[in-house]
C-alpha cells in the first residue's frame, strides 16, 4: 500500500520496482500522471464514490447529502489522465437512507466497493469486462470542501441546512456567529435536526427561538433545531445546558 505525498521521481520508481500487474486507487486526492498511469499491463482502476459521471471530482459523497440525493453509488473505472473520467468496469446504484451523513455513507460505500473489486478483478484479468464510455454530456463536478463551506447562511432552507450538517460533519462541520459581549463569536453546531412540519412564523431570519422544550433557529423555510452546540474556546454542550448559561441566547440573531 502505498500513500505517496507527492508523486516525484522517487514515488514512481519505487512503484515500478515492484512490478505491478495492477494498481488499484481509492481516496487518493492526486492526479495519476501517464509515466505511472503506463506501469501495469492490466491498467490502474479507481474505486469512485458516485454513479459516474455523475460528481466527479474529490467530494462526491458530500455533495450528493448537499443536493438531497437519495441515490449515489460506486463507480469501478480504468484511469486515464483526465478526474474521474475514464471507461467504466463496473457500477452499483446505492440508497441514502434520510439521516445518513457523509462518514456513515463513506463507510457503506467502502464496503461495497471492496465487494465490487473482489468480484470483478478476476474477470478483468480474465479479459470478461468490456469497458464502458462515461457520457460526458451527462458529466457533473463537485469541489474540494474548504472550512468556509461550513458557514450557515440562514436564509436557506431548513432541509439546505440539514443536509450541510450532514454533509460535512466529518469536516469541517457547520458554524454560525452569535453576538456576545459586543464581539461576535463563532459557534459550532455539533448536533441538528429540523421540523418535520414547518411552522407558520413571524420570526426574523436567524433568530433563536423556544419552541417547548426545543430551541430552534428560523430559516429561510422551516425550523432547525439545536441539539448541541460549541462555543469557540469553550467545551461542546447540549443545548439546555448552553441556555442556562447564556439565557440571552434566545431572541439572538445568529449571523
Amino acid at each position: 500500500v502505498f500513500e505517496p505525498v507527492k508523486l516525484d521521481e522517487e514515488t514512481i520508481g519505487n512503484i515500478k520496482e515492484q512490478k505491478p500487474d495492477l494498481i488499484i486507487v481509492a481516496s487518493y486526492g492526486k492526479i495519476l500522471p501517464k509515466i505511472l498511469l503506463e506501469i501495469p499491463g492490466f491498467r490502474c482502476i479507481n474505486v469512485h464514490a458516485s454513479l459516474l459521471p455523475k460528481f466527479r471530482g474529490p467530494s462526491p459523497v458530500q455533495n450528493a447529502i448537499l443536493q438531497g440525493k437519495q441515490e449515489t453509488g460506486v463507480t469501478i473505472m480504468l484511469m486515464n489522465e483526465g478526474i474521474d473520467t475514464g471507461d467504466i468496469l463496473n457500477q452499483v446504484k446505492v440508497k441514502i437512507e434520510k439521516n445518513e451523513t457523509a462518514p456513515e455513507l463513506l463507510e457503506k460505500l467502502s464496503r461495497i466497493g471492496s465487494e465490487i473489486l473482489i468480484n470483478i478483478i478476476p474477470l478483468w484479468f480474465q479479459l470478461q469486462i468490456t469497458p464502458q464510455k462515461q457520457n460526458d454530456e451527462q458529466a457533473s463536478l463537485c469541489q474540494l470542501i474548504e472550512r468556509s463551506d461550513g458557514k450557515i447562511i440562514w436564509t436557506d432552507e431548513a432541509e439546505s441546512i440539514y443536509n450541510q450538517y450532514r454533509a460535512f460533519q466529518l469536516w469541517p462541520g457547520i458554524f454560525t456567529f452569535i453576538e456576545k459581549d459586543g464581539y461576535l463569536r463563532r459557534i459550532k453546531l455539533h448536533k441538528i435536526s429540523r421540523l418535520e412540519n414547518n411552522l407558520e412564523s413571524v420570526h426574523h431570519i436567524g433568530e433563536v427561538l423556544q419552541i417547548g422544550d426545543k430551541i430552534g433557529v428560523q430559516t429561510g423555510n422551516g425550523i432547525v433545531i439545536l441539539e448541541e452546540v460549541q462555543l469557540e474556546g469553550k467545551e461542546r454542550m447540549n443545548i439546555d445546558d448552553f441556555v442556562i448559561g447564556y439565557p440571552e441566547f434566545i431572541g439572538n440573531i445568529l449571523k
